[in-house]
Order: C-alpha cells, then structure tokens, then sequence
C-alpha cells in the first residue's frame, strides 16, 4: 500500500476509503491493526525482559537521545518564531519545514566534516582519540552556530576546510 501511494498508483484517499467505511475499520483495515500490534506487543515485552531487555532498552535510548538531539538543534536555529509555523496554509509550512530541514542537514553535515577533521588532526599528532569516545560525539553540536545577526552566501574563494584550534593550545578565557 505504501509502495503504491508513493508511485501514485492510488490515491492516499483510496487507500483510506478501503481500509475504512463510516468511521469503522473494514475487515482489511482490523487485519493491518491487528498487524501492528504484534510489534507493538513485541516491544513491550522486550523492553519489560529484565535480563535480555537491558541491550534493547539501552538502544532505545540511543535513538531517543540521536533523535533528542536534532529536535534541540532545530529549536536552536528556529529561535525567532519559537519553534512555531506562522503559515495559515499547508503548502508555507512544507516550505518553512522544509527551510529548516535542509539547514538542519547543512549544519549536521558541517559539523561531521570539522569531527572528522579535528578526529584525524588529533590522531595523526598522537593524542588519543579511543572508539569509546568517538561512539559518543554527536553531529548535533549548536554552541557555534550563530542565529542572530546577518549572514553572508558568497562563495568561498578557499579551497578546503578551515584551520582547526591546536590542540596543544590554551583555551581562551
């Protein structure tokens, strides 16, 4: 069904009308419930398993936090509207939503490539940079993105990624 929606073969209003008749599910539509709940129920229970549960739970708040993460980036950057679409119709709020999506990925993307590089500078000076650490950085950094101000889009004239702190270095009070 999903697969058909999303090539236009039917319609999202098809598929509604098949799966449901005057407000009641057809029998169809109670199959696909009945479907879902295997792996709702499935969850639960692995989640309540305390001795096989433990692993899963703590991958489930791996995601939750990954996912925490992004949700806090883009508040930090959708500051100015107080995370709220001021758009009265759907097609503004699909192009704010879709504005900030592709800032999120912007700066997500930035912040990988500068861990990566500032990862490799460490490694190739000898400080160490163990795989238990790295597990732990998050691409959803926000303290250096600046939202207020103007901002300036012409292209770099540079070729290449910025000069990055020595890590050898003071921090700046």
């Amino acid at each position: 069904m999903v697969a058909s929606i999303h090539t236009a073969t039917v319609t999202a209003h098809d598929v509604i009308r098949v799966l449901s008749r005057g407000g009641n599910l057809t029998q169809l539509g109670e199959a696909i419930a009945h479907y879902g709940r295997i792996f709702k129920t499935r969850h639960v229970l692995a989640c309540v398993d305390v001795a096989a549960g433990e692993p899963y739970r703590r991958e489930i708040k791996g995601m939750r936090n990954l996912q925490e993460g992004r949700h806090a980036l883009a508040r930090h950057i959708f500051h100015g509207r107080h995370g709220e679409l001021y758009q009265a119709y759907r097609e503004g709020m699909e192009d704010q939503l879709g504005a900030l999506g592709l800032i999120l990925n912007c700066v997500t993307l930035w912040n990988t490539v500068y861990l990566n590089a500032a990862l490799d500078q460490l490694r190739s000076q000898g400080h160490p940079a163990l795989d238990t650490d790295v597990a732990h950085l998050s691409a959803y950094l926000r303290g250096h993105v600046n939202v207020h101000g103007h901002y300036s889009f012409v292209a770099p004239t540079r070729q290449g990624l910025r000069m990055l702190r020595d890590p050898d270095a003071e921090e700046p009070a």
